[in-house]
Formats: structure tokens, sequence, C-alpha cells
């Protein structure tokens, strides 16, 4: 992984917004007779950057996940690395044949069958007919379109389609690989085919960009993270860092104008909290042990208090909480500690919640800021829809019931 093989400095791509028309004739009449001086100017056209001073580098055999919102410039970037689209302003250079799997409607023509699609795909490529003849069948079963293999393609449903274009693309072998949603498309058992092609394609050394709002599949297959957002560059480092930091921003946004501060009377009050550990701050690395402790300022004595900790998750679901009563605190500072054997939550962005409560009343309650991210080995299913609020580790074998153990 020491070549660069995708180079791109400056990518900029500019559109312009104009007024819908039709091209009917009643409909330019129409609009001549209402406003026959604006139809003399032409339509209004406005301009914007989809993607702006964008650059990057992917190395020979790398993995390279791009994040963000929706049109956030990472489908424009496929497309100006895979020569759909010419950027505007900068350049990109890529060295080795491409494959390219964006919008359904790309790379095949309608009117050939998906056999002779396949075949033009791979001479693309640079492949000879004996080369695709040897992975045909393989690619047919894969996409799971035996039947419908002599069909022409403008026939095929949406899902047929990509099926079609992913297994020719994964199985052909092209030296880089361009992803745009794919791993999105059929059912739940095509899908994990997909994610586990996917794997067998960044294991065997081949390079590839792969878009996704998936970020477990982010997690498992993709060696560094480029976030995209309102066309440029956020950030781009490890994938774990790079995810953990995109998810904190979507959860938090709202969230903290809120929850900035404490609440309560003036007795106490939460000022800081922070994982015990070499790193310290507030990102958790590995699954345990985990020590946390929160700073607690206290103004004047307090006795008879009941205490209560909550952890959340980014859509505020309660994944774990815990009280303690009776306690005294003195004035000063006074810091809470609590250690968990194994903390295993999936990875993502969590809110701690603390709360002194007296019987007179509230004393304190905080939702602790920062949030915390968990940045940890991923154990769970490749989709995120399938995803438990536990991550834990686990092996797996198979036995014949007469064998022993």
């Amino acid at each position: 992984m020491n070549d660069v093989v995708i180079r791109g400095e400056g990518l900029g791509k500019q559109y312009r917004r104009g007024v819908a028309q039709t091209g009917l004739l009643r409909d330019s009449l129409g609009r001549i007779l209402k406003a026959p001086f604006r139809s003399m100017q032409g339509p209004k056209q406005e301009s914007f950057w989809a993607l702006k001073d964008v650059s990057l580098e992917v190395r020979e055999g790398e993995v390279l996940g791009l994040i963000g919102r929706n049109g956030a410039g990472k489908t424009t970037l496929l497309k100006i690395l895979s020569r759909i689209t010419q950027p505007t302003a900068g350049w990109a250079e890529i060295h080795g044949h491409v494959g390219s799997l964006l919008e359904v409607g790309t790379g095949f023509h309608p009117e050939l069958t998906g056999r002779e699609n396949t075949y033009l795909s791979g001479a693309i490529l640079g492949m000879s007919k004996s080369e695709i003849s040897r992975k045909f069948d393989e690619i047919v079963a894969f996409a799971e379109l035996e039947k419908f293999i002599d069909t022409p393609v403008k026939h095929y449903s949406s899902g047929m389609y990509v099926r079609l274009a992913f297994a020719v693309a994964a199985h052909l072998e092209p030296e880089i690989l361009l992803v745009d949603e794919v791993l999105a498309v059929g059912d739940i058992n095509f899908q994990k085919k997909c994610l586990g092609k996917m794997g067998d394609v960044a294991r065997a050394g081949r390079t590839v960009v792969l878009v996704t709002h998936q970020m477990n599949q982010i997690r498992r297959l993709c060696h560094r993270v480029t976030w995209i957002d309102g066309g440029a560059v956020r950030q781009t480092g490890p994938a774990s860092e790079t995810v953990s930091a995109y998810e904190l921003a979507m959860s938090t946004s709202e969230r903290n104008s809120a929850a900035e501060g404490s609440r309560g009377s003036s007795g106490a009050q939460f000022r800081g909290w922070q994982m015990d550990s070499p790193e310290g701050g507030q990102t958790l690395h590995s699954l345990g042990p985990v020590r946390i402790k929160f700073r607690l300022d206290v103004h004047q004595a307090l006795r008879h208090i009941h205490h209560g900790i909550a952890l959340f998750n980014s859509e505020r679901q309660l994944v774990w909480a815990f009280s303690t009563d009776n306690l005294t605190f003195t004035p000063g500072t006074t810091y809470l500690g609590y250690e968990f054997p194994f903390l295993p939550v999936r990875p993502g962005v969590y809110s701690w919640q603390v709360s002194l409560w007296s019987d007179e009343g509230n004393v304190d309650l905080w939702d602790a800021m920062p949030e915390m991210i968990v940045a940890t080995e991923n154990y769970q299913h490749a989709r995120d829809e399938w995803n438990g609020i536990l991550n834990v580790p686990c092996t797996f074998e198979t036995r014949k019931e007469n064998e022993s153990n």
C-alpha cells in the first residue's frame, strides 16, 4: 500500500440552477404572453458549488470510505473520479482499470441483455472474452439472475439491475472499485452476500472507494474515512475516529444548546467528567475495564442525598441506569467515580446524565458535556438495522453431534 493510485487536487464542481421548463410549445407561448421581456432575457440561473477544493489520495490496496449527509457531495466526487463528470476546478488522476457502481442507470446499455452487458463491461475493463467466460457462471449465480440473463436490462427492476452491476464489478476484478450505496440493494440475504464479497475484494488488495450511510459497514471495511460536509472535506482519518466524530456531530446539534450547563439548586453542581485512563478524555477505545469520574463542586453541606446516573445512546434511548442513597457531601470538590469491568455498547455517541436529589427536591441534574464517543472494535451485525445496544465479542463453531469437545 505504498503507491498512490487515486489523487485529486483542489477538485470543485459548479452547477447552475435554472427555471424548470417543459419544452412544450403551448407552455412557451404562455410564458411569452405573460412576461414577454422576461422571456427574452431567458431563465434566471443561479450557481452553486456541489464540491469545492477537495483534495485526496488513495493508495494501492486501500479501502477509503466517504461519509456525509445527503447532498454533501460524495456522489459528485465519485462521478469525477470515474470520469462521468468533469470537474469545474482542480484535477484528478487514476492509475488502473476502474469499475464504477454508482446510481442505477450508469454502466450498462439498456438495449443489451444481461449477458451482453457482462461481456461489454469486461471488455471495457480490459479483459479478454475467455477471461470473462471463466467468471460468467459465477457472476450470474451471485446476482441470482439465471432466468433473466438473456433479457434486455431495460426490463430489469432497479434491484435486478444493481445486483448484476455489483456482481460484474466484483467478479471481473477491476484494479480500482468505486461504490456508491450499492450494498443497500436487495433483501437482507443478498446484502449480506454483497458485504462478504466486498470483504473479499478488500482482502485481495484491490483499491476501493466506498460511499454508504451504513456506519458499521464503513467501520468493518475501511482503512480510512473522509467526511464530506457541504461540498468540502471536514475530516479525514482512521475509520473509527472519523465515523465517531461524524455521529457525534449528527446527534448533538440540537441537544447541546438545551443541555448546556447544570440545572438545580445552588447547593452543588456537576462541573465535568472524564475517563480515568492513560488517554483521559471522553473517547472509549476498549470494552474494559472502564473507569469514569464526575467532578462535583459542593457549595454547602448536603446530607441524605440520592444520586442517580444514566447512560443514553444517540437516539436518547436509555442504555443503563443506577442509583444510590444516603450520601453525605461537605463543601469543596468531590469526584464521583464508577468502575465497570467492561462496557459492551456498540460504537457510536453516548451521553451520561448524573443527578443529586435531597428531601427538598432536585439539587443538580446534568447532561454531561462533552458526550462520550465509543470507538471500540465492532462485534455487531454488518447492517445497522440489525444492531442492538450491546457489542459483545463471541466465538462461533460448528460440530457434528458425534464429535467430541
